[in-house]
């Protein structure tokens, strides 16, 4: 059975013959000279400018050994869920969530909404409205009507 050879701190050019860490240590730290790059961006220019197959993660690597690592970004959450954090809600009626969807109707080329309001407790369906249009008056009456159920 072969062995897996692993060799550290060189890396392999194009041409067959290997680069050790510290030259490549130094073409990162010129590559970043001008402008903040990350690690990606770093690998790229290493590939382009100088024949060398290299990995992103090697240079991910002698980038956080250098200490030139770029902050990484927070995600945001584009939609915070917006449920009512602050309530126990023990029973029927006691809150309510409404949905506005849309679809397409695909024989006559038009769309049309669905008003939903829901009881968030068993999440069933208080009351709806089908209409073409979403108006404010539409969903008021649909309101309405649920609150007379």
């Amino acid at each position: 059975m072969m062995g897996i050879k692993f060799c550290l701190g060189v890396s392999g050019a194009i041409v067959g013959n290997k680069v050790p860490d510290e030259p490549l240590q130094e073409w990162l730290l010129e590559s970043i000279a001008g402008a903040a790059y990350g690690y990606r961006k770093l690998t790229m220019l290493l590939k382009r400018d100088h024949p060398l197959r290299i990995n992103h993660k090697k240079v991910h690597r002698l980038c956080k050994a250098l200490g030139i690592l770029r902050p990484q970004r927070q995600r945001r959450i584009q939609h915070p869920r917006k449920m009512a954090k602050n309530r126990v809600i023990t029973a029927s009626n006691q809150l309510w969530e409404m949905d506005v969807k849309y679809g397409y109707i695909q024989g006559e080329d038009r769309f049309f909404f669905v008003v939903s309001i829901f009881d968030v407790f068993d999440r069933s369906v208080v009351d709806f409205h089908i209409s073409r249009t979403c108006t404010a008056q539409e969903t008021v009456l649909a309101l309405g009507r649920a609150l007379e159920k």
